[in-house]
């Protein structure tokens, strides 16, 4: 059954079951709710790039840390939908486009980002995008637009959220989680593990998720890519089990959204991202950026996965079926 009450202390012993009696759990109701041979394909392209004036610890946009990215300014609407059609044919079903803004402003690049979701709509593909924080009525626009799901992070529990970040708060987040919502827009919403967070985070995080009005549409559970001059370079790698354990919990809370294996494969074998689909993961990003950082390419999914006996889920596929 799916349920928005969650306590705390079950999500704990949830998390807490050991790992092969979870991940079985995760499984099995992994089929019960979804077409577990069925894994979303997404593209995520950075349409503004650098220069961010928030201090988000792990991330190499903001405008403080010295890393290897390069301020780009908005893209043009046809670059963008040209790179939209290579990732549909390449396999891709969401097309996220993310902006290195703290809030959307209302303005001209605003317009523009209003054109290109347009744009990737009439390609036949779910549009997604995310552009730091936002009003209600901006997400209206956006959704009159043909947006699809908004992107906003939660990133980790309440209690660590400072520790990460100075810059916004963690109501801020949730009020544009509201606003989206309330625009009639699905929510993608997950967090980064291995940002120096306790398990104790994790749980709070993923019981926070799961207690949401409406569980969202998508979850990404992120490990950490560590960059070199954000002050959590030299964080150690996330270990493998503790993404399984992130995506079996997610999964067992949340057992009719799409749980998506986001940041942190390029560090993960075939072997190890099975690991994460048989827990219940059934969605990816694919090609060779994640934003800004290493991802890996649509050729070596392609491999995984036919070795894996996958397929790529459809575009709207709840809408077609509710045609249906």
């Amino acid at each position: 059954m799916i349920r928005n009450n969650w306590t705390i202390e079950e999500v704990h012993d949830l998390y807490n079951t050991p790992l092969l009696e979870l991940i079985y759990n995760a499984a099995t109701v992994h089929r019960q709710y979804n077409d577990t041979a069925e894994v979303q394909v997404c593209t995520l392209l950075s349409i503004k790039t650098g220069g961010c004036s928030e201090d988000c610890a792990y991330c190499p946009q903001a405008a403080r840390y010295n890393t290897d990215v390069n301020v780009k300014a908005l893209m043009q609407t046809g670059e963008v939908i040209d790179y939209a059609k290579k990732a549909r044919d390449a396999g891709s079903t969401r097309f996220c486009m993310g902006a290195a803004w703290r809030e959307v402003r209302d303005n001209r690049d605003f317009d523009r980002v209003i054109e290109m979701v347009k744009e990737v709509n009439k390609l036949g593909m779910e549009v997604c995008c995310t552009l730091g924080m936002l009003t209600e009525t901006q997400a209206k626009k956006l959704a009159d637009a043909g947006l699809y799901a908004y992107n906003h992070n939660l990133d980790t529990s309440s209690e660590y959220y400072n520790e990460v970040i100075t810059t916004r708060t963690y109501d801020d987040r949730l009020q544009t989680l509201d606003n989206v919502r309330k625009a009639g827009v699905t929510v993608c919403c997950g967090g980064i593990i291995g940002l120096g967070e306790t398990h104790d985070d994790r749980i709070k995080m993923l019981h926070t998720l799961a207690t949401l009005p409406e569980h969202p549409d998508s979850v990404p559970i992120n490990a950490l890519v560590r960059i070199k001059g954000t002050p959590l370079e030299n964080n150690p790698k996330v270990d493998i089990w503790d993404m399984v354990r992130m995506i079996a919990t997610a999964r067992l809370l949340m057992p009719a959204t799409m749980v998506r294996l986001s940041a942190g494969r390029t560090e993960m074998s075939v072997s190890e991202q099975a690991m994460c689909f048989m827990a219940g993961a059934n969605s990816i990003f694919a090609g060779e950026k994640l934003l800004t950082t290493p991802n890996p390419s649509f050729e070596e999914d392609n491999k995984m996965f036919d070795l894996l006996g996958l397929k790529p889920r459809v575009a709207f596929k709840d809408e077609k079926e509710l045609v249906h």
